[in-house]
């Protein structure tokens, strides 16, 4: 708080929900970004480094803010059970399961009345998003589904939301706050091992949300070649499919080198300037001092 970050608690069809914000003075020059913590991660770890590792994502959110954007830093609830309704942890609610989704509903309500509320007059109203992991596959399932909201999204570390499942199997994994393990519907490998997303088709993809605008937004996808946590292939799949599902793609962004680790499924330092210089390129001149307004 000392920092400039606003706390708000919201409820959202009967669930408490989180999120914190911050903004420079006056318009928003470069309009809203919402980013979405990593599986086991806490919104807070965007503006407070409490581990050496979060340091990089501290300098995204504030080097965003000290750009023009203003910069609203969600967080997940524990509530999400997968299709055995075994309970997952805390993570994003990322796939196509057969229960109502739990946070496309507060992402909806962010977008559509949050945000509108709290923007001044005179500013932009491109609304980004990116997130990490979990956060980067929720972002391509809350970007496709208000694609008619988002101007642009850049998921980093993820994968295809429509083409994967968790088995929230408790104790599978070492991990405490995230239970079970992430699996491709093609290839019913486990997203760690190599290749694990390669296939010649897609027959056991979910249906794609879609609130099918006239112009779709525009993504990048960012990854390192040797992250151990979600293979590149993963990453790939991904790219590829919101493709052929007719958004516009920048080249995917990938860093290479070192040993197939954890350490390269982590956001890192080198995402921060093409990730803000990516949102930077989609502002839309029309869209220029607008003033706020409710339910955009």
């Amino acid at each position: 708080m000392a920092r400039g970050w606003k706390r708000v608690a919201i409820t959202v069809e009967g669930v408490p929900r989180k999120l914190l914000w911050k903004a420079g003075g006056g318009a928003w020059p470069k309009g809203a970004l919402i980013v979405l913590h990593g599986g086991g991660g806490e919104h807070f770890q965007w503006c407070v480094a409490n581990a050496p590792i979060l340091e990089p994502q501290v300098s995204f959110s504030e080097g965003a803010v000290a750009e023009g954007f203003a910069v609203f830093l969600l967080n997940s609830s524990d509530l999400i059970t997968d299709n055995a309704d075994r309970r997952c942890g805390k993570v994003w609610d990322d796939e196509v399961r057969r229960r109502p989704n739990l946070d496309l509903p507060f992402i909806g309500t962010v977008l559509r009345e949050f945000v509108p509320m709290v923007r001044p007059a005179n500013s932009r109203r491109e609304m980004f998003m990116t997130g990490l992991s979990s956060g980067g596959y929720m972002t391509v399932r809350a970007a496709t589904h208000f694609d008619h909201l988002v101007t642009a999204f850049a998921p980093v570390s993820s994968g295809d939301p429509y083409g994967w499942h968790r088995r929230c199997e408790a104790g599978t994994t070492a991990r405490k706050a995230v239970h079970g393990a992430g699996f491709d519907n093609e290839t019913m490998k486990q997203i760690t091992e190599r290749d694990a997303c390669v296939a010649a088709a897609y027959p056991n993809e979910k249906p794609w949300d879609s609130a099918k605008p006239a112009i779709k937004p525009a993504f990048r996808v960012f990854r390192h070649a040797e992250d151990g946590i979600n293979d590149a292939s993963c990453n790939r799949k991904v790219s590829q499919r919101l493709r052929e599902q007719g958004y516009r793609g920048a080249p995917d962004f990938e860093l290479q080198g070192g040993r197939r680790s954890l350490a390269n499924h982590l956001w890192l330092d080198a995402y921060n300037r093409p990730i803000l210089d990516f949102f930077s390129s989609q502002l839309n001149d029309h869209t220029a001092a607008a003033p706020a307004q409710r339910g955009d």
